[in-house]
């Protein structure tokens, strides 16, 4: 298992390595983003003087809303440079345009090597790859780029089609997946409907991408205990996003997903933009080092995770970053409770006869959310309405509305055209 030198280092050693390199990246924004030197001009910031990571909060953040409104203005290099366009997913808003140069995709490459040695690969692993390509979409290719540095083996399928998963597996008998977690249960439900012994095939792993596989505690949520008492496989979480261009990806002891200080400087804060201790959830908020087209300063992803600063046992003495809460922006305030659609996942997803859904959030006419699940399932108990108000009310204390679809109808929904991930969570509010 390879570990980078850094990632085994003292948190003083840590912290002094990454001190150097921000002046470094503070330097190079002055000089080539448009954005950022505009920024330190109307805030009066001389970059001489952030020297240390606390620093930082002499600095504005960087939000969703600058990216989209000012994107062009966040490229640092002119664009025949430009070797690869990338748009984010638009999960919360219009879609991003990002830009990489050479360099960016051999750093891209190099993140993703780096977290593949996390989760246990080696060249000696075959991944099979149900993740699309296309689509101006940055995840796939960087676990191609990762997976070809490493020198593992690498067939590209593509999400979806169970039949040709199926069929790529008996042929190429690869060692592990890199998905969407709940396709593992598609995956499950075709091959018992077909007679498939999937439990015997030649998958032991399962790098989980997109959703989240544990509870802030690190046990197995309803999701991932379902893939285990059907397929014992090695689950693996990851967390990424396209502005970071780094992986958070879990080691075997699958208590967070190690941060790469080499790659990133990572801060979690508050509302008002104060940082928040280690038993406390803040906002992902990060600094990217080393990326030539479009670095980042002190961006606040909306993501809600906490963070934990013990030493692991596999040996790296790095941040591990908790599984995500929520998003911001997806935060329902519904009857005097505060909930993130993460926590109405867990308990769609600990009832069997549920197949699929899709959360709808909208504003009553007293100005108040309310919440909507379309539901898809084949067949319904006879009291299924308080089955599934009864789940809710046990873990949340309060119950949403239901709606009965077929699994079919479900589906188009989560996987409309042109969608490079499952569509769950609809946010219909007042702005």
């Amino acid at each position: 298992m390879y570990i980078p030198e850094i990632e085994t280092k003292t948190r003083s050693e840590i912290k002094l390595f990454q001190e150097g390199r921000l002046h470094e990246m503070l330097t190079y924004l002055e000089g080539h983003s448009k954005f950022y030197r505009q920024l330190f001009q109307d805030n009066k910031i001389h970059v001489a003087d952030i020297k240390t990571l606390e620093d930082l909060n002499k600095i504005p953040v960087t939000t969703k809303d600058d990216l989209q409104r000012r994107n062009d203005d966040f490229l640092c290099v002119p664009k025949n440079k430009i070797v690869d366009f990338i748009t984010t997913s638009g999960t919360m808003g219009n879609p991003v345009t990002f830009a990489a140069t050479d360099a960016d995709l051999d750093r891209l490459a190099y993140n993703e090597y780096i977290s593949y040695t996390c989760a246990d690969t080696t060249p000696d692993d075959i991944f099979q790859l149900m993740v699309t390509m296309d689509k101006r979409f940055m995840a796939g290719m960087a676990y191609f780029l990762g997976l070809r540095k490493l020198g593992a083996g690498i067939v590209r399928v593509g999400p979806g089609n169970p039949e040709l998963q199926f069929d790529t597996l008996k042929r190429i008998s690869p060692t592990g997946f890199i998905t969407v977690p709940s396709f593992i249960l598609k995956l499950i439900e075709y091959a018992e409907a077909k007679g498939i012994d999937y439990k015997n095939s030649s998958i032991k792993k399962a790098v989980c991408i997109g959703e989240s596989l544990r509870n802030s505690d690190f046990t197995l949520n309803p999701l991932a205990k379902k893939i285990k008492e059907k397929w014992d496989i090695q689950l693996y979480s990851t967390y990424a996003s396209t502005e970071m261009g780094t992986a958070f990806t879990e080691c075997f002891a699958g208590k967070g997903g190690h941060h790469h200080p080499e790659m990133i400087i990572v801060e979690f804060l508050d509302e008002n933009n104060n940082p928040v201790g280690e038993n406390e959830p803040g906002e992902v908020t990060i600094t990217t080092l080393g990326v030539e087209a479009m670095p980042l300063l002190r961006f606040k992803t909306g993501d809600i995770c906490y963070h934990y600063n013990q030493p692991c046992e596999c040996g790296r003495n790095t941040m591990r970053l908790g599984p995500v809460i929520g998003r911001k922006q997806q935060m329902i305030k519904y009857k005097g409770t505060t909930l993130y659609p993460l926590a109405l996942y867990d308990i769609l997803n600990d009832i069997d006869f549920i197949e699929n859904y899709i959360v709808e959030v909208y504003t009553n006419q007293i100005d108040t959310d309310e919440i909507l699940i379309h539901i898809g399932v084949k067949s319904l108990p006879i009291n299924y309405e308080k089955i599934i108000k009864d789940h809710f009310r046990a873990k949340l204390r309060v119950a949403p509305e239901i709606k009965i679809s077929q699994p079919a109808a479900i589906h188009k929904l989560q996987f409309p055209d042109a969608a490079r991930k499952p569509i769950t969570f609809i946010d219909k509010r007042k702005k």
